[in-house]
């Protein structure tokens, strides 16, 4: 009973994070986009930490077999094919003049499935067990504040006026609480389920760390401080997934 509560906890949490949007339209695009580069960078910390201090060894102790690789792998597909046929992607850069977004409707619906699929991997987390969940929790937010804050300024974009857009954003954040019910459901009266869903986990966040937010930090411009300062953040970010090793 303890993991359904922490589970629908930490899921509308997340969701919340979603209505974050509204604290920024007062933010110039320039200092918008300079603090979303150290977001990013310390979001990418915490996916990498999850997975490799977590949801590795979780794998590895439940037993790492060829269907753990390949679930892996389908985790890393899934997150591709989310990202190219619904034309949709974690952008964490405000819209400009020059980073133009489009397919606002497109945007919703894709990330509508993005959040399932969190409200997923966190119920897993949770089935597997409490630190696991936390610690899960914890790595979807550091990189659920940067891609909320951009999927705001493509409603905006898109011609959706603030209200609208901060209520569709949030409408399509809770789908994240339908995702951790379904596998709440299915945890429970399916034996193996959720030992599938934690390399899913992992294949999905070493897809956004490496496919979306670090590439994201490659386009700023490579002067030796923002490098330094980036690097730092991403070490950062690993810094609570260690901590919360002390909980296992």
């Amino acid at each position: 009973m303890l993991d359904w509560v922490l589970t629908i906890v930490s899921v509308i949490t997340i969701s919340a994070i979603s209505l974050l949007g509204i604290l920024f339209l007062w933010v110039t695009d320039k200092k918008l986009k300079k603090a979303f580069m150290y977001l990013v960078s310390f979001a990418a910390g915490g996916l990498l930490g999850d997975v490799f201090l977590h949801l590795m060894p979780e794998m590895i102790e439940t037993g790492f077999e060829t269907v753990t690789a390949l679930i892996l792998i389908a985790g890393i597909l899934v997150s591709f094919g989310v990202e190219r046929f619904l034309q949709w992607r974690h952008c964490h850069i405000p819209t400009s003049g020059e980073h133009p977004h489009s397919f606002a409707y497109m945007n919703l619906f894709g990330d509508s499935v993005h959040n399932l699929i969190d409200g997923l991997i966190i119920a897993g987390s949770y089935l597997a067990s409490i630190p696991l969940g936390i610690a899960t929790t914890i790595a979807v937010v550091f990189h659920e504040i940067p891609q909320e804050m951009g999927d705001f300024s493509v409603l905006i974009y898109g011609g959706f006026t603030k209200k609208k857009a901060l209520l569709f954003n949030f409408l399509t954040a809770l789908t994240a609480v339908v995702g951790a019910v379904i596998a709440l459901a299915l945890g429970s009266y399916l034996d193996g389920f959720v030992p599938l869903l934690i390399p899913f986990a992992a294949g999905n966040f070493i897809y956004i760390a490496g496919s979306d937010l670090i590439p994201e930090l490659r386009k700023d411009s490579p002067e030796l401080k923002k490098s330094a300062l980036q690097l730092f953040s991403l070490i950062l970010g690993v810094v609570p997934m260690v901590l919360l090793l002390f909980l296992e």
